[in-house]
């Protein structure tokens, strides 16, 4: 039986989703729970990874249980093992063919920044903003981003060389919220780092520090050295994986 998970965490404490040789993932604490719960060893597949500080509000796994357990009694059984910090949203059965990477259709992602540097709880969670930022400028420059692309510029260099770096956004809204400045994401699927660099690359036009065209024309340099920028993690939020 394919069960599919739906979780929120605060990635501020982990080395990120991936289980590691020397440092705690998210994915080494749930896989435990599992196994725990199963009394047998227990392994999960994610919609996809998130770095070390990185959050989520919606992130996707699923694992094969051979027996059928109510998916309420898993949710209540993963919250009581798991640590605060990760919570467990929803539990589904799904049919055998379910995939949580290669069943997805979409992805959402959240990129928050803040003005508001007088308060200290924000420091985990958003990325400080020292210059008041031009959000029209921004907005334009992010059209270019938009649609089917090569974005080998906005990734990381530790990307597999043949894995593809073709993706495609449909959606890039960037909008005000009081003190903060909340960049949004969506599209099919997105490389190591390519939300980040894009946002930080969106702030340093909106800083007035580089023309809306060098946006354009980062992307088509197809090159990972084309692009510098690179927002902290903290601010970065898995939102919604669409099946």
């Amino acid at each position: 039986m394919i069960y599919k998970v739906i979780l929120a965490y605060d990635g501020s404490n982990y080395a990120g989703w991936q289980k590691q040789e020397n440092a705690l993932g998210i994915q080494e604490v749930i896989e435990k729970a599992l196994t725990t719960i199963h009394k047998k060893e227990t392994f999960i597949t994610a919609s996809g990874r998130t770095d070390a500080k990185v959050h989520a509000l919606g992130q996707v796994f699923h694992f094969e249980a051979d027996k059928k357990i109510g998916p309420d009694r898993y949710k209540m059984a993963l919250n009581a093992l798991l640590p605060e910090d990760i919570r467990i949203l929803k539990v589904s059965m799904e049919a055998d063919d379910f995939h949580a990477r290669f069943s997805a259709k979409s992805k959402r992602y959240d990129y928050i920044c803040t003005y508001e540097k007088e308060n200290p709880f924000v420091y985990k969670y958003k990325e400080i903003l020292n210059h008041t930022l031009n959000i029209e400028a921004m907005r334009k420059a992010s059209e270019y981003l938009v649609g089917t692309h090569d974005f080998t510029s906005f990734s990381s260099s530790k990307i597999d060389p043949r894995k593809p770096r073709i993706k495609t956004i449909t959606r890039i809204d960037i909008f005000e919220e009081n003190q903060d400045i909340r960049f949004v994401y969506e599209g099919t699927g997105f490389l190591r780092y390519q939300v980040r660099m894009m946002t930080e690359t969106l702030i340093m036009v909106g800083s007035n520090k580089i023309d809306i065209e060098e946006v354009k024309r980062i992307l088509n340099k197809k090159d990972k050295s084309a692009c510098r920028y690179n927002a902290s993690p903290n601010g970065l939020y898995l939102v919604h994986v669409n099946y």
